[in-house]
């Protein structure tokens, strides 16, 4: 005779703290399998490894410190009528974080990109544990977001795409690093993106 199983079994069960171990170990190394997938020794078996290898300056490891260029394309924020200020108090970040945020802005600074700012709006700043190590730098842009005419630009669906390369033969994917300061914002709407930082400063 089988065994009953209770549905409270069963939940307790998928909640116990064994399987969200194991769940969170699963995933963890997925990741980590993706981040060694991106390194140039993966492809290494790949017959177009050779030709990769000869063109790795297209793709550099590190943009340049500067202003991307002006390619008569410039990000738009257009707000809700009726807007004023788009205002979120800076909260307290432990010492590493601070550190990795003025880091962050100072080599931003440096390069052109973002410059001191008087703005009367402003985000808090706060970081993400990266999956390799180190911060992601991150801005609470809820205000702001909410308070932005939302594009109408069609995002093709899922299956569209799919179908669209069903019979291709050679797949590459592209992930932009740093695809944020990459393209160059509207003069009139860089006071929008002021970002605050748990040392005191204001940027944008």
């Amino acid at each position: 005779m089988w065994p009953t199983t209770t549905k409270q079994q069963v939940l307790q069960h998928n909640c116990s703290p064994e399987r969200n171990s194991c769940i969170f170990a699963a995933r963890k190394q997925a990741t980590w399998e993706r981040f060694d997938g991106q390194s140039w020794d993966s492809p290494s078996a790949s017959p177009f490894y050779d030709v990769l290898r000869e063109h790795k300056d297209v793709l550099p490891d590190e943009i340049p410190a500067e202003l991307p260029q002006d390619k008569g394309i410039q990000h738009e924020i257009g707000l809700v009528p009726g807007t004023k200020y788009c205002v979120t108090r800076q909260w307290p970040l432990p010492r590493d974080q601070v550190k990795a945020i003025d880091d962050f802005f100072e080599s931003r600074r440096q390069a052109g990109q973002v410059r001191e700012s008087k703005s009367p709006h402003s985000a808090p700043a706060f970081c993400v544990k990266k999956p390799q190590g180190g911060w992601r730098i991150v801005h609470a842009y809820n205000k702001l977001n909410d308070a932005t005419i939302p594009a109408q630009t069609t995002i093709p669906q899922k299956d569209v795409i799919i179908d669209s390369i069903a019979k291709s033969t050679i797949y590459s994917a592209l992930d932009l690093r740093d695809g944020f300061y990459q393209i160059l914002m509207r003069e009139s709407d860089i006071a929008l993106t002021a970002v605050s930082t748990p040392s005191g400063m204001l940027w944008e």
